[in-house]
């Protein structure tokens, strides 16, 4: 087996954290959706009605819930396994690919769990009572041609962020996160000032794929970001 298929494996080992634990997350973020949903049919709204259906479309807490575990989990694939994966002969390059394999099976993992979940939602008319979970407009409003690729790519991105700022962690210590969070954000701003003049044309212009561009070259330069830094790393 090559040392990039092991190092893949050995992220894979940890199933409950990869399979387990998202599922956790979503099904007390669809719970909290429930209650919340129930807390205003109780108050006099209706389900089926055109207000219900716009704000329940808006419910972001899909959105809000994953994304920091994820972070979470794309920091610890790095800064906990590659000392060990070094030990049991991996090379750098070949544990940085085996990582990025790894983000990707669990990327396509979330993304057919959502896409399944939403396939039910809708099959069941919203459960059967109308509430909107998974049907809502930050996955793409039941349009699986949106959800897929928003599920995958912000998976795959929120994975790779996380893994860039582990290897500065292993190569910098404590310094290494605080450096690259200052100057990502630094850059951020600096790109916003230079685009505000041009705000309203660009938001006129608009385009979804535009995100789909934003979200493939955070993948590449975290992906490229971590080789670099931990060609050099010490391990710990």
């Amino acid at each position: 087996m090559s040392n990039v298929a092991s190092t893949t494996k050995l992220h894979l080992n940890k199933r409950e954290m990869t399979f387990v634990v998202p599922l956790y997350i979503t099904a007390m973020v669809a719970l909290v959706s429930i209650l919340i949903s129930l807390l205003f049919w109780r108050s006099g709204s209706l389900p089926g009605t055109e207000g219900w259906i716009q704000g329940s479309q808006n419910n972001p807490g899909m959105a809000y819930a994953l994304p920091g575990f994820l972070v979470y989990l794309g920091v610890q694939s790095i800064a906990t396994t590659f000392p060990f994966a070094l030990t049991l002969g991996s090379t750098r390059r070949s544990f940085v690919a085996g990582t990025l394999a790894w983000a990707v099976v669990t990327s396509a993992y979330m993304t057919v769990a959502f896409a399944l979940l939403t396939a039910l939602e809708l099959a069941t008319n919203h459960w059967f009572v109308g509430f909107y979970i998974f049907d809502i407009h930050v996955l793409g409003a039941g349009n699986f041609a949106l959800l897929l690729p928003i599920v995958f790519l912000s998976t795959l991105s929120l994975l790779t962020i996380g893994g860039v700022f582990g290897a500065a962690w292993l190569r910098f210590g404590s310094r290494g996160p605080i450096f690259l969070g200052t100057g990502v954000a630094i850059l951020i701003i600096v790109a916003l000032i230079i685009a505000m003049p041009s705000a309203v044309e660009i938001a006129a212009a608009f385009e979804l794929w535009w995100l789909a561009i934003v979200a493939f070259a955070a993948i590449a330069a975290s992906s490229i970001g971590s080789w670099l830094l931990l060609r050099t790393a010490t391990v710990r």
